[in-house]
Formats: C-alpha cells, structure tokens, sequence
C-alpha cells in the first residue's frame, strides 16, 4: 500500500517552468536552521489520512518542540486543519476514516493501546475556529472540564477558574459577573473564554484552528498577545489563513498544498527565504 500512495501523490505546481530543486532531508531537525532547543513534544512521521477513498494527507512529517509555536499554512483545503484535528484525535469522530503512519506525543503514539482518549484530550487541547461557548455562566463554562473529571472540590475550582481567566486575558472583564451566561460576552470575550476553558485542564499542547478568522482587530491583537505569553507553559500549533499573523505569532511555519506539507521551516525563512516555489508563490500572493 506505501508504493500506491505514493504513485497517487499529488504534484503541487503552479504552472510556471523551472527546474527542479534538490528537496531538503525528510527529517526537519536535520536542517541547518533548526535551533537544537526544546525536547520534541510532538512528532509527526509518515502521516497519511483518507477521509473514505478520498487522500486528504500524503506522508506527512513534522516534529513540534515544547514551548513553541508551530503555524500550518496553506488555501482552503489543503489538510492543515484535517492535520491539526489528527494530532488530539478529534478525526476519530469522522465515519470512514483511515490512517497510516504515526503521531507521537513525548514519545508515544497517540494511537497506541496505551493511550486514553480522554486522557489525550485533556494533555492537548483545542480551540476552534469560531467561539463555542457553552449556555452555561462563565464560571461553569471554565470550569466545566475539571467537573468532568470528576474535581468537585469548590476551592481547587475557584483557583483554577480565576487562574485560567487570568491566563487569557480576560479576568479582570468578567470578575465580577462570573454567575452570568457566557452568551452574553462579545466574540473575542467569548474566544478569549474558550482558550481560558482549553487552559483550565492544564494541557501540555494547544491547537487552535483559526482562532481569529470571526474577530476585529483588537480582539485579534489580544488573542495574539496570548499566544506569545502561553508559549512559556505550553506548546502551541496554530493554523491560520492570515500570512501576517503566522509571522507574528510562531517560530515555524508549514505550508500545505494539496494534502502535501511542501515545506517547514522557521517562520522568518519560510516567508523571505524559501526553498520551494510553490511556498514562494503563495507567501508572495501569487495564488491561494
């Protein structure tokens, strides 16, 4: 099977004639502008998924260090989201899925025999793209994932509801209205809220899949500020259509293209230095 997918790779051109260029090592901590720093705490290695007959992602190898920020981008479509669902198992949910390959989280494969799903999900959580508050108080909302591990315990829940707000910035906003509905905080509150609800458990990892796409500016510019602050106690994968805030906000970008990590490097190499075209043309604006 590992030949056919192969044979079934898709060719990421853009249409302009230019030689080939000699690929760089299949394993990214290999390259010379990879600083040795961090243990890995997220390896991806030779990952392919198939949403039914359908290949969403080709051998895909990436490792994430710990307390860094790795940005997948890529157009509409390219598997960044369907990567980044796979690395908590969020894809499970999806009726006929199929994988080959391996994601490892410290060394060991998610996939494994070992590894409890909600165990998993509570090490690494997840953001979506748009805020998905619970019809609950924002008190409960953040504290909603300790009570389903069964934390009762009404002090260790105070702190961790005041310590995980204060984490996302949005503490001293809600204060003094923590017995009120979630519904009613404005859109950055809300997904400034469900970052502080991910935190709560205290994950080692945080996905966040286009965590800004529904918000202005200055919600955008706050929800970026976390990213820089939550980077010292977790590691981060963020995916993100906005060029501008990858470079803002992560050490390392991957581009995407048809399901095919095309390159990986550091963020400011990939936006001014890359080695692929097909990296080049799209952070330059000529497709995608």
């Amino acid at each position: 099977m590992p030949g056919t997918v192969l044979e079934d790779r898709p060719v990421v051109t853009t249409g302009r004639d230019a030689p080939p260029k000699e690929k760089p090592p299949a394993t990214p901590d290999s390259a010379p502008d990879v600083p040795k720093q961090g243990a890995i705490k997220l390896e991806v290695s030779g990952f392919n998924l198939w949403y039914g007959p359908k290949q969403a992602l080709f051998d895909v190898n990436v490792r994430v260090r710990e307390n860094s920020v790795l940005a997948l981008i890529g157009p509409s479509g390219c598997g960044k989201s369907t990567l980044l669902r796979s690395l908590n198992r969020m894809n499970d949910l999806v009726e006929g899925i199929r994988l080959e390959g391996s994601i490892r989280l410290d060394g060991e494969d998610i996939s494994g025999p070992d590894m409890e799903i909600e165990v998993l999900r509570r090490r690494v959580g997840m953001v979506f793209q748009k805020p998905n508050p619970f019809p609950k108080s924002i008190y409960e909302n953040v504290a909603f994932g300790l009570r389903i591990q069964g934390e009762h315990n009404a002090a260790v829940l105070d702190e961790a509801v005041e310590s995980s707000l204060r984490r996302s910035a949005l503490w001293e906003e809600t204060k003094d209205r923590l017995d009120q509905s979630a519904l009613g905080l404005s859109g950055g509150q809300q997904q400034r809220l469900c970052i502080a609800r991910a935190l709560a458990t205290r994950p080692e990892v945080l996905l966040m899949d286009e965590p800004c796409s529904a918000l202005d500016p200055i919600s955008t510019g706050k929800i970026e500020d976390l990213v820089h602050e939550l980077k010292s106690s977790c590691t981060i994968v963020i995916v993100t259509h906005n060029m501008q805030q990858a470079g803002r906000v992560s050490g390392r970008t991957a581009f995407f293209l048809l399901g095919v990590m095309v390159e990986e490097g550091p963020t400011d190499r990939i936006f001014t230095r890359p080695r692929e075209k097909q990296t080049e043309d799209y952070v330059t604006g000529r497709f995608g």
